[in-house]
């Protein structure tokens, strides 16, 4: 197990240095002047001269990647252009919003897809199943942003049982949790598709083995089967998938901060490259990075732990 994780949190570097470096030169192969943009037309020629210097805009590209990981390597994310903050200081102020959201979707998606998937398994090829199989599919194909307004408008604008926009009030946690109802829901409803298709046929295959046919040929009830002898090899891929929801969870956060106007990673990386603003760009991709392969990493570890037969993969 010790090399297994050593491997693996390795590839895990590697990864988040690939995903940064590809985003650094991708940002600044946005076209436009970025100087002319943060300053305005009416910036002097002093100005912009110093913050082309500032930002290193005039050295090659390399010069410049050099540049950001030598700083990232002293903790270091850089200024803010505008309000001449510490980068860090920013993306750790929005972070816990999006964390928050991401979170309380997953949570409340996984309990109510294990629930659905296991007793689709539990009752295969019957009414029940093919209900369940309808109901899944439905919520597969129904798209964050889809969602997102309709529940807007139908919860907040209509029935007015839940608020539109805001993350509550700093340090009230019951508004805090009111506020997140609506966006977690728009972006985990589909989850709980994923996850209740995954858990019923991962959980029909382990049904299938043999262990699990002598234990029903010694009478052992299908409840203590489903829940003892199946779970901990059915649960696997669930948790390989909750690992690289995290990505997609991310990314429906953008839009579902937007389109309920709270405060997150994803407002902040939305406003940061209209406004061409590269370090909290920079500092917030280096950031939804690390969440991402940090996310997978611990859910190959766990599947590692779970099943010894996954320590050879790698």
């Amino acid at each position: 197990m010790p090399a297994y994780a050593a491997k693996r949190i390795l590839l895990a570097l590697l990864t988040i240095f690939l995903a940064v470096t590809l985003m650094f030169i991708m940002i600044r192969a946005i076209p436009g002047d970025p100087v002319s943009i943060l300053l305005g037309p009416r910036a002097t020629p002093e100005l912009k001269a110093a913050l082309i210097e500032r930002l290193a805009l005039d050295k090659p590209l390399y010069t410049q990647l050099f540049i950001f990981y030598r700083d990232l390597l002293h903790g270091d994310l850089g200024l803010d252009v505008f309000s001449n903050r510490s980068v860090t200081a920013i993306v750790f102020e929005q972070l816990p919003f999006t964390l928050e959201l991401i979170f309380a979707a997953i949570l409340w998606s996984a309990l109510l897809g294990l629930a659905l998937g296991l007793l689709a398994a539990a009752r295969p090829n019957t009414r029940l199943d093919k209900a369940l199989a309808i109901l899944s599919t439905a919520f597969v194909a129904a798209p964050a942003f889809v969602v997102a307004l309709l529940s807007l408008l139908l919860f907040s604008v209509h029935l007015q049982w839940l608020p539109a926009i805001g993350a509550g009030e700093s340090g009230n946690i019951p508004d805090r949790l009111y506020h997140l109802v609506l966006p977690s829901f728009a972006i985990g409803l589909s989850w709980v598709g994923y996850i209740a298709r995954i858990v019923r046929a991962s959980f029909l295959e382990v049904l299938g083995e043999d262990h699990i046919r002598t234990a029903r040929a010694f009478g052992v009830a299908e409840r203590k089967i489903l829940l003892s002898y199946a779970f901990r090899v059915g649960i696997l891929p669930v948790i390989t998938l909750l690992g690289v929801g995290m990505a997609f969870l991310l990314s429906a956060a953008v839009f579902t901060e937007i389109v309920f106007a709270r405060p997150g990673i994803g407002q902040l990386v939305i406003s940061s490259i209209n406004s061409r603003n590269y370090p909290v760009v920079m500092g917030s991709v280096l950031v939804s990075s690390v969440i991402f392969v940090v996310s997978t990493t611990i859910s190959d570890l766990v599947n590692a732990m779970l099943d010894p037969r996954i320590r050879s993969a790698l």
